[in-house]
């Protein structure tokens, strides 16, 4: 009986450490996959059904930056943040329509080819793409449960589970400002929330 309970003890140890270290792990894991399908964005290949390895789960995706605290640094985190900062008013669908541009952007002329260098550009210039990296207010999220529904968009569009309804947009402005820039693109479509354009010649200026 002595040796039972030894040997029970040790074998219930064992799954906690497991369980413990797969757990810690688990962040790491989505960011690996994050970055080999934005890698595949960026390279244009054709939109084929993933492999169920190389998806990032919603647990997976939901252990990385949970509070959304974290420094943005990673490609969730980056397209998590962007999508709850430029869209958290708005529909579902809004949040995924700037997820799309995002990824429309990566790779693409003219701009960078990973999900953080393309929200962060221009910021070297103090003129950023996204406003929110650049208006000196603290990243940090406030409405935990849209950034719950942002994490999740992020997820299914690095999963290429998102089809886009921008028309291949690269730019969009909310309906309420009227940017001077507009004028110098393709308006592709819009949404009750936001209008969205393309290059009139393919190039990003």
């Amino acid at each position: 009986m002595h040796l039972n309970r030894i040997w029970i003890s040790v074998c219930f140890t064992t799954m906690l450490l497991v369980g413990h270290a797969t757990a810690a792990d688990t962040p790491k894991v989505a960011i690996d996959k994050a970055q080999v399908l934005e890698q595949k964005a960026a390279d244009k290949e054709s939109v084929a059904p993933l492999p169920p390895s190389a998806t990032i789960t919603k647990a997976e995706v939901q252990a990385v930056d949970p509070v959304g605290a974290a420094p943005v640094d990673d490609a969730i985190t980056c397209l998590s943040r962007t999508i709850y900062w430029e869209a958290k008013g708005g529909t579902t669908a809004d949040m995924e329509d700037v997820a799309n541009v995002i990824l429309n952007r990566i790779g693409h002329e003219g701009f960078p080819g990973t999900i953080c260098e393309v929200v962060k550009q221009g910021a070297e210039k103090k003129a950023c793409q996204f406003s929110w990296w650049c208006d000196g207010r603290s990243d940090q999220v406030q409405e935990d449960d849209r950034y719950t529904i942002a994490k999740d968009i992020a997820r299914k569009a690095l999963n290429q589970q998102i089809k886009d309804r921008t028309g291949g947009a690269m730019y969009f402005h909310d309906k309420k400002v009227n940017p001077s820039w507009a004028k110098e693109y393709i308006k592709t479509t819009e949404t009750d929330t936001f209008l969205f354009y393309k290059p009139r010649d393919g190039k990003a200026k």
